[in-house]
């Protein structure tokens, strides 16, 4: 009922307004032929070397780390006002050691983006206050120690690693909420380093390796099946292309120790990542969002990416209603905007929520209940982890009995 009140509202608050972002403009041609070409939003993505300088935004940034976006503020702030051709979701994907993360920074400052950087297991094991929650492992039972790719390449046969990835799976879904928060909520677009929808590939290639069981591999679908659809996927995909061969030189060459003596990345488990990523996710995100590929053997020049990308006519999908790609995207109406930006500002508690549902047919998914006891009451007495950040006096918080905000997404 909450949620049919919410849509009647901003409906309401939004009637006759019309979306004046990107995915609007098939609906304002269909409107009327009339409008002064000015008003006709511009599509393609543009580098600061085709702008001659940096991107001026249509409004200001709303502060969505420190202030929430209802249905109330739906009424006040409208959220296509924000967009113009820049306001792209980007995803950088490649196999590992590709040079993603550098080509990715370059990306987002050439276009004037946000950068997201590649997530790892530090977000959880390192605290607010920078407290690292892996020196707690000789206290805990082997069920609940930290588990994370140092410990996976030196270990993948761990009873851990199924979790491991399930975690992963997790934090690329949660930093992709942000991702899409931000671009909502400022205009901005964003490139981050692989993505929730590509994240298949490493379990599925574990899997093949005989690194997880079936059991974990079916509840890592189950999952994914009730959270990706909730996302909108990315508008354009680059994937760096290596062989085999060259992806072992590149480990060796960046000397990480715990990768250059792991059996993990063996031309078995990197032919199979290389399938899965060709033949399975690139063939079925091509469907939706556009896709570059490129022999990045030798490295590249970010520059002609640029020029690439700057070439591609993303109006081509709004103009043909036919056309099913970038579909999720297309909101005709201000207050399907608004309401979709709602749902990533405001309820990512309950999007995150998905990861909750429990199964109890994997044993290597499961902890005792003695277990899971003598895990809460270390991990809850380690410094700066007894209350929420900024309430934690033997950590340095101060003006305890006077703070009454609760952080932004957190649930209360």
């Amino acid at each position: 009922m909450t949620a049919v009140f919410r849509v009647g509202l901003v409906r309401l608050v939004s009637r006759g307004a019309v979306a004046s972002g990107p995915s609007s403009n098939a609906l304002l041609k269909a409107q009327t032929n009339a409008l002064p070409a000015a008003f006709m939003q511009k599509c393609n993505i543009s580098g600061k070397t085709m702008r001659g300088g940096p991107r001026v935004p249509k409004a200001a940034p709303y502060p969505y780390k420190t202030k929430k976006y209802s249905v109330i503020n739906a009424f006040f702030d409208k959220t296509s006002k924000r967009f113009d051709e820049n306001s792209k979701v980007i995803c950088v994907e490649g196999p590992v050691a590709a040079g993603k993360t550098k080509f990715a920074k370059e990306l987002a400052e050439e276009l004037d983006m946000q950068y997201f950087p590649a997530v790892d297991m530090d977000l959880i094991y390192i605290n607010p206050y920078g407290y690292d929650m892996r020196q707690l492992d000789a206290q805990m039972p082997p069920s609940c120690r930290s588990f994370d790719v140092k410990n996976f390449c030196q270990d993948p046969n761990h009873d851990l690693a199924a979790l491991f990835q399930i975690r992963m799976y997790m934090l690329r879904y949660s930093q992709y909420i942000d991702a899409l928060q931000h671009i909502f909520s400022t205009g901005q677009g964003v490139v981050l380093e692989r993505s929730p929808h590509s994240d298949f590939v490493f379990m599925e290639t574990m899997f093949r390796q005989g690194y997880i069981s079936r059991g974990a591999r079916s509840v890592y679908n189950e999952i994914r099946q009730n959270t990706l659809g909730e996302l909108l996927k990315p508008h354009l995909v680059i994937y760096l292309d290596l062989p085999v061969d060259a992806v072992q030189k590149q480990i060796k060459s960046r000397n990480v120790d715990y990768e250059v003596s792991s059996k993990v990345f063996s031309e078995a488990y990197l032919r199979d990542l290389e399938t899965l990523y060709k033949q399975q996710y690139l063939k079925d995100i091509s469907s939706h969002a556009e896709l570059l590929i490129y022999d990045w053997t030798a490295g590249g020049e970010t520059e002609v990416v640029v020029e690439d990308i700057e070439r591609i006519d993303f109006d081509q999908h709004e103009s043909d209603p036919h056309n099913k790609k970038m579909l999720d995207w297309r909101f005709p109406l201000e207050a399907e905007w608004c309401e979709a930006r709602i749902k990533y500002c405001h309820e990512k508690p309950d999007l995150m929520n998905y990861f909750n549902v429990p199964r109890y047919d994997v044993p290597e998914l499961l902890r005792s209940a003695d277990d899971s006891k003598v895990w809460r009451d270390v991990w809850f007495n380690a410094p700066g982890m007894k209350y929420r950040p900024g309430y934690n006096a033997d950590m340095g918080d101060t003006g305890l009995l006077t703070k009454t905000k609760v952080g932004i997404n957190e649930a209360i």
